[in-house]
Order: structure tokens, then sequence, then C-alpha cells
């Protein structure tokens, strides 16, 4: 079983998904670890405010750190990290974790018709 670490930079609750201002970006991101979970993918969430311990642990974390605040949140697979310094999509989760994404799960854009379509001859196609 894949093991996923979240390394949280210090943040009012362990998802940072509490208050007034939540951030869409944290509440997405707390839905798609769900979804890992979901495909089997053991998930570790660790928040700097409230579990200093497990950042002194990894040494590679601490490393990461020295170069910088702005490199949390950190991403590990397996103890390797993947990524740093941003809340990764669900496709990229899924592409780091080697998981299979269903049609249903990734996003999808909507672009707008203006003025009623491309018409032959009209040179839009």
């Amino acid at each position: 079983m894949k093991k996923l670490e979240v390394f949280d930079p210090a943040m009012c609750c362990p998802t940072g998904v509490c208050g007034v201002d939540v951030d869409p970006a944290l509440a997405q991101f707390a839905a798609d670890l769900k979804w890992v979970e979901a495909q089997g993918v053991a998930v570790a969430r660790h928040n700097l405010g409230q579990e200093p311990q497990a950042f002194a642990a990894n040494p590679a974390v601490i490393a990461e750190m020295q170069a910088g605040m702005d490199r949390l949140p950190i991403l590990a697979v397996d103890g390797q990290i993947v990524s740093t310094g941003l809340y990764p999509t669900r496709a990229q989760l899924a592409h780091k974790l080697g998981l299979p994404l269903a049609t249903a799960d990734k996003p999808r854009i909507r672009i707008p018709v203006v003025g009623g379509g491309c018409e032959p001859g009209s040179g839009c196609c």
C-alpha cells in the first residue's frame, strides 16, 4: 500500500478548512485527499502548528524547510518528496501516486460559444 504524507504549514486546524475565511484550494485538496484514500492509499497529514515532531523526525522535510518556509506544503510518497510549495490537483496527485483517473474524476473545462458557434466560412474552424 502506498503512503502519502502531507506536511502543511501552521494552520488553525489540521486541514485548514476552518474559520470564516476558508481557502477554496484547501477545501478542494481535502476532498482530493479523501479521494486518494478511497483509492487505497494511506494518507497522513501533518500540521506544523500542531504536530512539529513529524517535521523534526523527517530529515528531507527539514532540509526543504531550511531552503525556505515557502516550500510548504511538502508532499512525500513512500518517503520520497514529490511536491513542494503548492497543493496539487487531483490529477497531479493521481499522477504522482500512479493512480488511474476515471473520466468522471478529470476536470472539465467549458468554453462558452459566443455568437452562436462556428459557421462555415467564418474562419473560426
